[in-house]
């Protein structure tokens, strides 16, 4: 009986993989460690071999989201536990997280995060905010932790899978698929995450054409939840105005590379909420607010071609 499968999608990350693996420990339950190396070139695999106790799974670089998929196929556990293999499982959290998850029936279990540099080093701790209403919080109320922070039942989350039509969101469109299923949540009061910020080349990091892919992905994941609660009469205002909180700034995101689309997003936004006022201030406060949306962009756009 595995009682929890942790899956490591990992490509040319020799450099943290082995402290990642290494962080997944428990002292009363059983795990199984599942990496797939999707293609990696520096090493990942020949490393692989070596190591006893990990499963390990080649893939021919098709992304995160399929080597995920690949490996949850295989998984044998109880409960599911993501991890990049850039970031490390806090000390304990698997095993408290597990007591936790039997005690209570959980689907899911809930749990905070630290932000550490490249040396280890601690940038920011972060706690979960409990929130009553956990799809308000996906969708923007509050921050809502990491879905590496998280322990999910197996059986809860058997058909959903990680998107690849949404691969720069796909932990996101994930756990809002999840919490539209209405999970029984339990809350770990601890950090089960340690989430690495580092230089080297990760999805957060992009260029400017995936950039717009990135915040199209970002746009087509609200379109397609918000759609989801209006079809089943749960689209509250507490909802839409945590959509809004990161709707809003994405319309400015997408302006900078397209921005038809962004003038589609705002009209959204204002039929949304007919009282919408954008939030900004100072001089571009009353940019928006006297010359409009449209016009306001358009001067941005001239101004960031010109660097002035």
């Amino acid at each position: 009986m595995i009682d929890i499968s942790i899956i490591i999608p990992t490509y040319n990350r020799l450099w943290s993989l082995p402290k990642a693996i290494e962080s997944c420990q428990s002292n009363c339950c059983m795990l199984e460690i599942i990496v797939i190396d999707d293609g990696s070139d520096d090493g990942t695999w020949e490393w692989l071999q070596d190591q006893k106790g990990v499963i390990s799974i080649k893939s021919q670089n098709w992304g995160k989201c399929w080597a995920v998929n690949k490996g949850f196929k295989i998984a044998k556990g109880k409960y599911i536990k993501f991890l990049d293999s850039d970031d490390m499982v806090n000390v304990e959290a698997l095993d408290e997280q597990f007591i936790l998850a039997e005690k209570e029936n959980s689907d899911v279990v809930v749990s905070g995060y630290k932000l550490i540099n490249h040396n280890d080093q601690i940038i920011k701790t972060q706690l979960w905010i409990h929130c009553d209403d956990f799809i308000a919080q996906q969708l923007g109320e509050c921050d809502s932790s990491h879905y590496s922070s998280y322990l999910f039942r197996k059986t809860f989350i058997d058909e959903i899978p990680h998107r690849a039509d949404y691969a720069f969101r796909d932990d996101r469109l994930f756990v809002l698929e999840v919490a539209l299923k209405n999970p029984k949540i339990s809350f770990h009061n601890g950090y089960a995450l340690l989430h690495r910020m580092h230089p080297n080349i990760r999805l957060q990091h992009t260029s400017n054409g995936d950039k717009n892919i990135q915040n199209i992905q970002h746009l087509n994941i609200y379109k397609k939840v918000l759609a989801q609660l209006s079809i089943l009469g749960e689209l509250n205002e507490r909802r839409i105005q945590a959509s809004i909180k990161i709707l809003w700034p994405l319309t400015h995101w997408i302006a900078k590379q397209n921005l038809d689309e962004a003038i589609l997003l705002f009209k959204w936004i204002k039929e949304l909420n007919p009282n919408f006022i954008i939030p900004e201030k100072g001089i571009l406060g009353w940019m928006y607010h006297n010359l409009g949306f449209n016009k306001t962009e358009i001067i941005l756009k001239i101004r960031r071609k010109f660097h002035f």
